[in-house]
């Protein structure tokens, strides 16, 4: 039972390491030459979940910027947008079936306890 819960909980904080690279990404997509990162879920030893998260070195798109009346380039972030929010609410719904998952491991836990009792 401790086991399952242990595995279920690294998947949570997993999930929520993800959720903040992701809220990162998007948070700078409007920054000049940022880079995004991309957090990959993996199983670790015991069941787990590890993170690992690796920085994305794709070019960003040029744009044409006027500085001292002479045109400049600019590579901007290269964040997608369209690829951003549906990773983000993927990995939200993993998150809420987690969390459902230590829900139910509780109730079963409380029965187990009123069984007992």
């Amino acid at each position: 039972m401790i086991f399952s819960v242990n595995s279920t909980l690294s998947s949570l904080r997993a999930h929520a390491v993800k959720l903040a690279v992701s809220a990162n990404n998007i948070a700078n997509w409007g920054t000049e030459g940022f880079k995004k990162s991309r957090a990959l879920l993996e199983e670790g030893p015991g069941g787990g979940v590890e993170v690992h998260i690796d920085r994305v070195d794709t070019p960003g798109p040029i744009i044409q910027e006027i500085e001292d009346n002479q045109y400049v380039a600019k590579e901007m972030s290269n964040v997608d947008l369209g690829e951003e929010i549906p990773q983000t609410m993927l990995t939200q719904r993993g998150y809420e079936s987690t969390l459902t998952m230590v829900k139910v491991s509780d109730e079963m836990l409380g029965s187990l306890l009123d069984i007992l009792a």
